[in-house]
């Protein structure tokens, strides 16, 4: 179980976490064989664990059953591979957010990443919010992407244990109060050198190893080889960042991963953007 920054935390909140791409088929319905496959690679690596069910899986696209679904499929599909599972609650209500983690926690996923719902505007909703997840919530709590000074506050709760930011600003601010994971690709190293624990890239779905390439070279300080790969990575995240989903899940497809359909309304690529994704994607063959 991760607990809070103290000593003697047996699963610490550090490296490459892969926020999972959802794999439909044909007709739209969950894909577990192609979930399986995707898994059983990306576990072949040296990714530290899984986030199921946050954006990047189309989770404003599923159903609440094909989210509880998808939670069960991707857990049996690494059992054996011993990463640690984040189970995301994106926009729930508080009661939905506490039931998905006792679902979650019941599969052996060991933290939830919780998104407020976009209808709290006021700040001060958002705040209340994430502390009321956090004291219903069975698994300890990542907040996503709020303001320093907001994720500062949280941090005194005793079963909030993370942050993700978008960006290195702040970062060193939050470092001495709870791990913080980043969700950018295009500042990975910078994020990294600033003091995150660890990173949540969407291109890993596509290129793990160069997302964990980035990481090995912030542990033994190589910045060279870092900032190298950090270029080539950020060329592919732009050139299928551009497209979203759709983008990403055709980079997965050029690399063996299964990416395939996205669900409506994201619609299939156009021949152009595809091929402006290849290109990028030449040097990051996974």
């Amino acid at each position: 179980m991760i607990s809070n920054s103290g000593a003697g935390n047996p699963r610490p909140l550090q490296g490459i976490f892969l926020p999972v791409a959802t794999p439909f088929d044909s007709n739209g319905g969950l894909y577990p064989a192609k979930l399986r496959h995707n898994l059983e690679k990306w576990s072949r690596t040296g990714i530290s664990g899984y986030v199921v069910g946050g954006p990047v899986g189309e989770s404003a696209a599923l159903t609440g059953e094909e989210k509880l679904e998808l939670l069960s499929l991707a857990a049996a599909g690494a059992a054996a591979s011993g990463k640690l599972l984040i189970a995301a609650a994106m926009e729930l209500a508080v009661r939905e957010a506490a039931k998905l983690a006792g679902h979650a926690a019941s599969l052996g996923y060991q933290a939830l990443l919780v998104a407020a719902p976009s209808c709290y505007c006021d700040p001060a909703v958002r705040e209340l919010y994430f502390r009321a997840a956090a004291d219903q919530c069975c698994l300890p709590v990542i907040v996503s992407r709020q303001p320093v000074d907001v994720t500062a506050r949280l941090a005194r709760h005793p079963n909030i244990v993370a942050a993700v930011a978008a960006s290195d600003d702040g970062i060193p601010a939050l470092k001495p109060h709870l791990a913080v994971l980043t969700a950018s690709e295009t500042e990975l190293w910078a994020c990294l050198s600033a003091g995150a624990a660890g990173a949540a890239p969407a291109v890993a779905n596509a290129a793990p190893y160069a997302a964990i390439t980035i990481w090995e070279a912030h542990r033994a300080r190589h910045a060279e080889a870092g900032l190298d790969w950090q270029n080539r990575i950020a060329q592919g995240a732009a050139a299928a960042g551009k497209y979203g989903i759709p983008g990403l899940k055709h980079a997965m497809d050029l690399n063996g991963y299964y990416g395939g359909p996205c669900r409506l309304p994201l619609a299939p690529l156009p021949p152009a953007a595809k091929r402006e994704i290849e290109s990028a994607f030449r040097d990051l063959k996974g």
